[in-house]
């Protein structure tokens, strides 16, 4: 019997290796495949004026039909768009440490990140190590790849990427409520940038999604705690499809 496919889409200015601890962890039970996304890791960079669209259609030729989606931050996004756009592709929705209907105030905040990224990639670079992974005890080495991946980005491609991951949340809005597969959406207690009020935000607008919070936890959950990000991942999907 062939296992269920589960389909990792990771953040911006990342690649698949964030996924390795979480991948690791559903193998003996899924067909995991971590693809990177359009600009990132070993795609070209992408053209200015990319689109969340854009993005979700140069992902969608690996996704098997019927396939488990998980979407990491940025990945959440692109997600949710093609849930919306591509249904065939998705049996489960899984948004992981996502943004949702972002307030006026989450809104300058982004843009503030927005307009550092553009002044000095580096210290942006620096900016958000620190907001992901200070006071976590995640493993040094881990931090050392997260920095290294981010510094390898075509800097012009990551600020395109990086406008749809500020803006994209508000293109989904009027459409959330029309995600009819199961959902979850799951971000970590003291995640600054994507807070437990926008996960439960998310549960709220989907028909059929529920909010799960990990104490204690920041944004980079797959890394920082991939077990819980299983086990509530797994529980999700036992839930939907008797896995």
């Amino acid at each position: 019997m062939s296992k269920p496919t589960v389909v990792l889409l990771h953040g911006v200015g990342l690649d698949h290796t964030m996924w390795e601890p979480t991948a690791t962890l559903l193998a003996d039970r899924f067909t995991v495949i971590t693809p990177d996304l359009p600009g990132h890791g070993t795609r070209p960079p992408v053209s200015d004026g990319v689109t969340l669209g854009d993005l979700a259609d140069g992902v969608a030729d690996e996704i098997p039909a019927g396939s488990h989606l998980v979407g990491f931050s940025l990945g959440a996004l692109i997600a949710q768009h093609l849930v919306l756009h591509r249904p065939e592709l998705v049996t489960t929705l899984t948004s992981v440490s996502s943004v949702c209907r972002r307030t006026a105030e989450e809104r300058t905040a982004v843009l503030d990140r927005l307009r550092t990224a553009e002044a000095d990639f580096t210290a942006s670079a620096a900016a958000s190590l620190k907001r992901w992974y200070d006071g976590t005890g995640v493993d040094a080495g881990w931090v050392a790849r997260t920095e290294a991946t981010l510094l390898a980005n075509d800097v012009g491609s990551f600020l395109g990427c990086y406008r749809v991951f500020a803006t994209a949340d508000a293109e989904l809005a009027p459409d959330l409520g029309a995600i009819a597969v199961p959902a979850l959406a799951v971000t970590g207690e003291n995640d600054p940038g994507s807070t437990p009020k926008m996960t439960r935000r998310l549960a709220a607008a989907l028909p059929d999604c529920r909010a799960v919070v990990v104490p204690e936890a920041r944004h980079m959950l797959p890394v920082e705690r991939p077990q819980a990000l299983v086990d509530s991942l797994t529980t999700f999907l036992g839930e939907c499809s008797h896995v």
